[in-house]
């Protein structure tokens, strides 16, 4: 390559990191992301060699040994030693990186690897990647042959939150031929990943089979590509800016519940883009295109005694009534399930429901289970099998937990996973609906109020 024809990657990492710094003056510690290739020795030898870029920061470099490899200890070791001749503080994260049932190997691996990350950053940190110009037109380019919409197309942003710090990639503007160079002339050493020459691997085989074919015909594809992924990155908060006074128009009380007479208001473009972003907010797998499809037919054109279900992998969404739930698979609660909650010497410690939350009792004044009549008995946890008789406060005789569950408009499928309190066979407390009349706590009373804390999604 001709060097004449090389541009530093200094200014434009310089010129990132001052603009990020910039709007976010409580980053003190930068930390590279650094696996031993070209890419991120390039990186990290810029920062530690021009310091002035960092505004004073702390810099550090950290390693992650995903144990897939017999010579990711070797790598380790030598990722050590460069951070040590740069004068950079170094850690090594050891993670289990195998694949779940179904789950592509490197799709496992950056799962546990940003999760590592993840864990290891504070509010006071960014973490600093070296993807840079073509790595963003080959994620672009492979969202595209996987049929991803503008928000997959966006491909990567220059920052991003990362639990809570920052994820910065200060490169994306440094194409992999300016890396090389910069790498050459300051004679840098490196390690060459030989699964990186795999083209059993999407990303690989593109690289290797299809991305030289590309540039021979279209020198500039890379930049392109880049370009057109910061337009979709545009087009995507567009979309997101409207999802937003949408979603405020057809919300609830409940952030999983959405009301269908509002969102049947909207078009059909608009119910799609509304029910999508919602999805992500809670942290959900979104459909795609035509799954999208058939939850809003089905959820929206159901009869108003009806109580459909879709589900696809990692999601469900139900009605009930006029409002449209999303949630994650519900896994089975058998009506016999019986489990027994005793107090301790600290008090009632939270009891653990498998596939439900937990179970506390938190201690009130003038409500919940009257302390004094609960005693220090055990509890027994159960869940509704049928047939079921309680007296909740305020009424004069026992009812038909059915009817009761069903007069509170409580969610079909949730009723049969609240938690029943019982002293042997007196129903003392449906969770979620309310305490038996005889054991509720008076006026100036202490209780303990039964609450189900759900695991968030």
């Amino acid at each position: 390559m001709n060097l004449s024809a090389w541009r530093s990657p200094i200014g434009v990492v310089g010129r990132h990191l001052r603009e990020f710094l910039a709007i976010h003056p409580a980053i003190r510690q930068l930390t590279v992301a650094y696996s031993g290739g070209m890419d991120s020795h390039a990186l990290l030898h810029l920062l530690a060699s021009a310091l002035e870029l960092t505004l004073g920061r702390t810099l550090r470099a950290v390693y992650v040994d995903h144990g897939l490899q017999a010579t990711s200890a070797a790598w380790g070791e030598h990722c050590a030693r460069v951070s040590r001749e740069l004068g950079v503080a170094f850690h090594i994260l050891k993670i289990d990186a195998q694949a779940s049932p179904g789950e592509s190997p490197e799709a496992a691996a950056r799962r546990a690897r940003y999760a590592a990350f993840t864990a290891e950053i504070d509010a006071e940190t960014a973490l600093l990647t070296a993807h840079h110009c073509d790595d963003q037109a080959e994620t672009l380019l492979l969202q595209l042959l996987r049929g991803a919409g503008p928000h997959g197309l966006a491909a990567m942003p220059l920052a991003a939150r990362l639990g809570q710090g920052w994820l910065l990639r200060p490169l994306l503007e440094v194409s992999r031929a300016e890396l090389l160079a910069y790498a050459r002339q300051h004679r840098l050493q490196w390690i060459d990943d030989g699964s990186n020459a795999d083209t059993g691997f999407d990303r690989n085989y593109l690289r290797h089979r299809i991305w030289p074919l590309l540039q021979q015909r279209w020198p500039a594809v890379s930049p392109n590509l880049s370009r057109s992924a910061q337009w979709c990155a545009e087009a995507a908060d567009w979309l997101d800016s409207t999802a937003v006074a949408d979603l405020e128009r057809v919300a609830t009380e409940r952030p999983d519940a959405l009301c269908l007479l509002r969102l049947a208001e909207l078009s059909d473009l608009r119910q799609r883009n509304v029910v999508r972003y919602w999805l992500r907010q809670l942290g959900l797998p979104v459909l795609d295109s035509r799954q999208l499809r058939h939850l809003l037919h089905d959820i929206l054109n159901a009869g108003a005694d009806r109580c459909p279900c879709v589900r696809w992998p990692g999601g469900e969404a139900r009605r009930y009534r006029q409002t449209l739930y999303a949630m994650p698979p519900l896994l089975p609660v058998g009506p016999g399930c019986t489990l027994l909650w005793r107090p301790e010497a600290n008090g009632w410690q939270p009891l653990d429901l498998p596939g439900i939350g937990q179970l506390w009792l938190q201690e009130r004044v003038g409500s919940g289970l009257r302390a004094e009549a609960l005693g220090d008995f055990a509890l027994t946890v159960r869940f509704r099998a049928g047939g079921e008789r309680f007296r909740p406060a305020g009424r004069r005789h026992s009812q038909e937990l059915k009817k009761l569950l069903q007069e509170a408009q409580i969610p079909p499928w949730q009723r049969d996973r609240l938690p029943l309190l019982y002293n042997h066979q007196e129903l003392l407390a449906v969770v979620g609906l309310g305490i038996a009349d005889a054991y509720l706590a008076g006026v100036g009373e202490k209780g303990w109020e039964p609450v189900l804390v759900q695991p968030s999604y």
